[in-house]
């Protein structure tokens, strides 16, 4: 393969017409925490850069490639990479004190004390080197640990060899060379987001009551936990969600599949995408994005096969209700016996401070937890206590999943990866290949609730929260009420592959983070548990949307990736098509042009329904009217509930164009018209502005204009931003639309790619590539990617940086 390697570079020199090259650089000793050295094997890579600052890393094994990912992501994010290590070590306290907050990159902590409480206690019961220790497939695969291994020694490579420009963390004491188990502990915090990394702050605070203590508290309300557990629940108005789209071969201009992949993720923090090309010679090429600190692909293609995921509404976790000993609320009963939960006695160190310590108690389910989210308090009394179980605490599998994706010749290749690792925590997964099959499927690791051991084992509690959010609450006093295990399974305690909701070779399957029930409209999908998702509910407004595209486009036939490209940035409101008509017809209906605002206030709002008439119903920069009616139906949504919204109510037999018919007499109507007028104007914005003036980033000072609408208003291209009237409007996106590929083929060896990444490549506001695809994104661009050599080679921007020890 070193020859393999060779010939690769010397043709790309051979053709450069300018080329730049880095001393060999020496990786820094890092801790022996999981008994290698970072820079162990002498490990070396070639970094081709072609436009936009893409990465091709080409290596002789896992091991240097690992180390040549490791080296360019440092070059691109090191402060927000070094940011996550200082959270997985325990140690934010540390360096920026205990009461800031944290990203929420990795978990949903609140205060840096209490990430720190929980990651030090996961680092101090060596939890990840337990998860190392097993042999593969249940454990990660060598090739996985030369990877994560060659990162580490890379990142650390970098670090030694280069200066740190970015002001984020410029001559900053917590950038340290970082070890294997540091990457590992990374991978690890992604797996639990979805179950234990919601609830840091509740394990770590979770305290005993005081001896005397009343041997019960007030139940939660079933209503209210229901309530709090949907939202807490909810894919849709999270900081993560997703649309991806595969097309059957008998749909396109040519027989091969397509797929279009849109990933709704953080715009900032560790928890972006990074871009680049993988290749082993004759061993693995692939391209797409990663999630930051990881060294394999996420989301991409190769020559073959293209994925994408979408966050999943399977619920990755669930609480046992436990029955206390009377004489000792750590102790509690299983089958009538006793047994004593585990003290876990955590100490983290504070900046300008103490060290503190905090205890944290765990039972053979998990972790004991307080609350479930901010608006759901669980009572630690002297009878009951709740514990929280995570199958996914048990999975470091998610890479051996990827990268059997990354290798994939078809769908098949794909299923048979998922069944082979079962390693996804919170994502669906949609692919197409270049034999014209599709495939969708809700393989994720989840806790084994069949809807018969919820019947027969939830509590009072439990029977409000299953139902409404998959939230099973079991009774942990019995022994009989533990989730099972599938015999195909390679965990215990979750479903096996058998079980999970998949539709294959479908002419479209779509996914916009609703359940699998319509991942075909005409080919629903049914008869899967609930913790799974829901069926005949009605979906959400970007589901909605989403089916009518892609199946009036699987209707019409012919695709091709510029196909593909129109979908992303159509820019279509289906909460518009289905109500803008009605409202401005309502508006222009009021007496004297005026309503009456929740201050009592009379509004003159005439203008704001012509606005809404001449308004093109879509969310491009140039839109007027796009922002009026985005602030109108926020308002109104929150202040009418669903049953009164619509005339026509929703119906299972017809989910996608039901409910509909706004209605205009609903209380709140009037009230959200004049307050959004007053709002606008309050703010100095004209009320027929476009949106581009008031939706937008700075960059280098720079207003950039962004394009695409919220969750509520059913949007393909998601962007979610904060309200700030004060600098204009949405003055900076928090979420949505991310690492963006359209992907075919033609017939030769090389797939047909267009790709974006919305955020551009690196952090570093003094790089090149800190806001040049953000440029891209606003003027509705793609970048052409260039997968086979040829392409590389004849990038005008091609750049050849050798990396080694």
């Amino acid at each position: 393969m070193r020859t393999r390697l060779r010939q690769l570079v010397v043709s790309a020199v051979a053709l450069l017409t300018a080329s730049a090259a880095l001393p060999a650089a020496t990786a820094a000793d890092g801790d022996r925490g999981d008994g290698h050295h970072p820079s162990h094997g002498g490990l070396s890579a070639v970094i081709r850069y072609t436009e936009y600052g893409i990465p091709h890393i080409v290596a002789d094994d896992y091991a240097d490639l690992g180390f040549g990912t490791g080296w360019a992501q440092a070059a691109d994010q090191v402060c927000v990479l070094a940011d996550g290590f200082v959270t997985v070590r325990g140690e934010r306290s540390r360096y920026f004190g205990p009461d800031t907050a944290p990203d929420f990159s990795l978990s949903s902590a609140t205060k840096n004390l209490t990430s720190d409480l929980y990651f030090r206690g996961v680092r101090d019961t060596r939890s990840v080197q337990r998860l190392l220790e097993r042999p593969a497939p249940v454990g990660p695969s060598r090739q996985v640990k030369e990877l994560m291994r060659g990162w580490a020694a890379g990142y650390n490579a970098w670090l030694r060899k280069n200066r740190i420009t970015d002001p984020a963390c410029e001559g900053a004491a917590w950038v340290r060379p970082v070890t294997t188990l540091d990457v590992f502990s990374r991978a690890y915090a992604l797996a639990v987001l979805g179950g234990e990394g919601r609830f840091v702050d509740a394990i770590a605070t979770a305290q005993p009551p005081a001896p005397g203590a009343a041997p019960k508290a007030a139940a939660p309300d079933a209503k209210a936990a229901a309530r709090a557990a949907s939202e807490l629940f909810s894919t849709g108005d999270a900081d993560m969600g997703s649309n991806a789209v595969a097309f059957r071969g008998d749909t396109t201009a040519n027989g091969r599949g397509l797929l279009l992949g849109n990933p709704h993720y953080p715009w900032a923090g560790g928890r972006r995408f990074w871009q680049a090309q993988q290749t082993i010679p004759g061993e693995l090429n692939v391209s797409g994005g990663s999630l930051l600190g990881s060294p394999i692909t996420q989301i991409g293609f190769n020559a073959k096969v293209a994925w994408s995921h979408t966050v999943a509404t399977g619920t990755p976790m669930n609480l046992h209700q436990l029955t206390l000993d009377p004489g000792d609320p750590t102790t509690y009963l299983v089958d009538s016996k006793a047994e004593r939960m585990t003290k876990r006695s955590v100490t983290v160190a504070v900046k300008d401070g103490e060290p503190v310590t905090r205890t944290q108690w765990w039972t053979r389910y998990g972790p004991v937890v307080t609350s479930l989210g901010s608006d759901l308090s669980l009572p630690w009394t002297a009878g009951t206590a709740y514990a929280l179980a995570d199958p996914n605490t048990g999975n470091l599998r998610f890479a051996d999943t990827s990268l059997g994706f990354a290798k994939a010749r078809g769908t098949a290749d794909v299923l048979k990866a998922l069944g082979r690792h079962q390693g996804l925590p919170w994502v669906n997964t949609v692919a197409a290949d270049s034999a014209g099959h599709t495939l969708f499927t809700q393989s994720q690791v989840l806790p084994r609730i069949t809807d018969e051991l919820a019947a027969r084992c939830s509590t009072p509690l439990g029977r409000a929260t299953y139902p409404a959010a998959g939230v099973a609450v079991l009774d942990g006093a019995r022994g009989d009420c533990a989730p099972g295990s599938d015999p195909d399974a390679l965990q215990p305690g979750v479903f096996g592959p058998a079980k999970m909701p998949t539709l294959k070779d479908a002419p479209y399957a779509e996914n916009s983070n609703d359940s699998a029930w319509l991942a075909n409209a005409d080919r629903p999908l049914t008869g899967y548990e609930r913790v799974f998702g829901n069926v005949g509910t009605q979906r959400s407004m970007r589901t909605r949307g989403a089916v009518e595209d892609v199946a009036a486009m699987a209707d019409k036939g012919g695709l091709t990736v510029r196909d593909l490209q129109k979908q992303q940035f159509a820019n279509r409101v289906p909460a518009a098509d289905l109500a803008a008509e009605d409202a401005a017809r309502a508006c222009a209906a009021l007496p004297g042009g005026t309503a009456t605002g929740s201050d009592g206030t009379v509004v003159d709002v005439s203008e704001a329904c012509r606005v809404l008439a001449a308004w093109d119903r879509t969310v491009d920069t140039s839109s007027r009217g796009a922002l009026l009616y985005d602030r109108f139906w926020r308002k109104l949504t929150r202040a009418v509930p669903n049953a009164q919204l619509w005339k026509v109510p929703f119906s299972a037999a017809d989910p996608v164009r039901t409910p509909n018919t706004l209605n205009t007499a609903a209380p709140g109507f009037a009230t959200a018209l004049a307050d959004t007028v007053t709002e606008l104007r309050a703010a100095g914005i004209a009320l027929d502005a476009k949106l581009g003036d008031h939706q937008f980033v700075v960059r280098a000072d720079r207003r950039i204009p962004v394009h695409g609408g919220t969750e509520s208003l059913g949007v393909w291209n998601k962007i979610e931003a904060p309200w700030n009237a004060a600098a204009g409007g949405y003055a900076e996106v928090s979420s949505g639309s991310s690492h963006i590929q359209a992907v075919g083929w033609d017939g030769g060896r090389c797939p047909v790619a267009r790709t974006l990444l919305t955020y551009s490549q690196s952090s570093n506001p003094n790089s090149p590539h800190h806001l040049d695809q953000t440029r891209l994104f606003s003027a509705e661009k793609w970048v052409t990617s260039r997968f086979c050599e040829k392409d590389i080679r004849s990038s005008p921007k091609l750049k050849v940086v050798r990396v080694s020890q």
